[in-house]
Parts: C-alpha cells; structure tokens; sequence
C-alpha cells in the first residue's frame, strides 16, 4: 500500500460505497492445523488474528457506539454505525476459527485470558464520568483508529499476495483472511474520521499511533510465539528466526512493512482515503465464497 498524493479534500466524500455489515458462512470441517503448507509459523502469525481480534473488535465496536450520539454528521454516523456492524461479524468469524482451534486439542485459555486482560483491564472504561471520561474516550478512539490503519493495510497485503496462491494455503482459511482484509480496507477512513470529528487532537494522534503499534506488535509476537511452541514441539527454529524467514517468503508482512505504515500514519496530512485500492476490496466481497454461502 503507497502513499498517494496530499488531498484538499477527504476523498472519501466522492465514494458511493456504503458501510454495511455483510452476513458470512465458513465451514472449518477438514481445516488442517497447518493451513499454510511447509510453514508453522506463518500459520500461527495469522492464528494469532483468532485469538487477539474477537475481543479487540468488540471493545472497539463498543467505544465507537459509544462516540455514535457525539457525531452529528449524517455521512459519518451512518458509517460508524456500518462500522460498528462489520467489527462485531469480523469477531464472531475468527471465534469460530478460535473454538476449532480448541477443539483440535490446541490450549488457546490462557492466551485469550491475557488479550481479555488487556482490552477489558487496560482499554475499558474504568467507570469514569465527566471530562475524564470524555478524554479517555478520545484516547481509546486514537488507539482504535491507529490499529484500523494497520489492519486496513494488512488487508491489503492480503489481497496483494500472490504467495499464498503458489503455496496452496488452505481456501476457508484464505477466504477468511481475504474477506476480513477488503472490509478493513473498505471502511479504512471510518476510525480515522469518527477520531478526527471527535477530538481530531494531532499530539493524541501520534502518542495513541506509537501506543497502538507497539502494543499490538508485542502481543502479536508474544502470541504467536505460544501458538508457535505449541505446534512445533521438539526441534524448531528459534521463533524471530522463523518470523523472518517467513517474511523473506512473503508469508507474512515483514518489520519495514509495519515501521514504514507507521511512518505514513504520523505524517500531519495523513488520512487514510490517501492510501489503498478500495476497489480491490469492493471486488473480492462480490465474490467471496463466504459471503455467497450467506446469501444463498
């Protein structure tokens, strides 16, 4: 995903793509544990989505319902309420990945105990009132949009990746992955523009940015690290040695893809209607097979 040029104007102002949240059906019967052929890892770095998304897009659809009664535009509450929508069917799919998982004898407890910690303990609302309330509700919108900018350009990554065709990756689980992708890239200036409309504070923006990157990347590598030891018992290569093998095999997004995202998002002009193909994502949703189980 490039950079493109500065706008005037949000750019998403001259889409007609609505936010709306789409019905799924996967089938895991017959998913092997190693759905990425020849590579353990990799297969844990995207397990690791089943594990840490379920209860992130939850709180995440819950602070942004929160935000919904202080946004009085039209177009943008409409949005956040697809948003909304969308987060909530993207956490039900990966729990039923998860309960799979779990019973094919994988131990995921203690693992979503941890992210349960984390988003509920660290991120949730302490029961404040007034304006300590309204700031941390900024706080946590910042946080929020910063992690949708990178699960936007992930999605995209995904949809790019001509890699996992070669290799052969499992089809339910590749669908999962590419469905879940082109709607983070189809509602990608939504977190973005409710953060900016409620609070907008550019210093929030990057101190929430750096919040969000490193803690995303130290319970995304601390996960998968678990999920790693656990398939890979006996011999195994030392997991950062894994990691970058398999991102020298295009399996998963390599350390300059995500500094470089991180770079883009800090930038003062940023939005993210600056970034993407949404009509890569608008293409894959008319033809995802989960999505036409659904509707059939």
């Amino acid at each position: 995903m490039r950079l493109r040029r500065p706008v005037e104007i949000r750019e998403y102002d001259a889409e007609s793509l609505a936010i709306n949240a789409r019905q799924v059906r996967f089938c895991w019967d017959g998913v092997p544990l190693e759905y990425i052929p020849g590579d353990s890892y990799a297969t844990q770095f995207w397990n690791t989505m089943h594990l840490v998304l379920p209860e992130g897009e939850r709180a995440m659809a819950d602070v942004f319902a929160r935000a919904l009664p202080a946004i009085d535009d039209e177009r943008l509450h409409e949005e956040v309420v697809g948003f909304v929508g969308q987060e909530a069917t993207h956490a039900a799919a990966h729990e039923s990945f998860r309960h799979y998982l779990a019973a094919q004898g994988v131990d995921v407890v203690p693992l979503v105990a941890r992210i349960e910690y984390i988003v509920h303990k660290i991120f949730g609302d302490h029961g404040l009132t007034g304006p300590a309330a309204s700031r941390w509700l900024a706080e946590r919108l910042g946080i929020y949009a910063a992690a949708e900018h990178f699960t936007a350009v992930v999605g995209e990554w995904l949809l790019d990746n001509c890699e996992f065709d070669r290799r052969s990756v499992d089809p339910t689980m590749l669908d999962l992955l590419r469905w879940h992708g082109s709607e983070e890239l189809e509602h990608r200036n939504v977190a973005f523009d409710a953060f900016s409309y409620i609070d907008g504070n550019y210093w929030r923006r990057g101190r929430t940015a750096l919040i969000a990157c490193l803690g995303l990347l130290v319970l995304w590598f601390a996960t998968t690290a678990d999920l790693y030891r656990q398939a890979a018992r006996g011999r195994r290569l030392w997991w950062p040695l894994a990691y970058l093998r398999a991102a020298r095999r295009g399996l998963v997004p390599g350390l300059s893809f995500l500094i470089t995202q991180t770079w883009y998002y800090l930038q003062p002009g940023f939005h993210p209607s600056q970034m993407g193909d949404i009509d890569k994502a608008a293409r894959y949703l008319a033809q995802s097979p989960a999505a036409r189980a659904a509707r059939a």
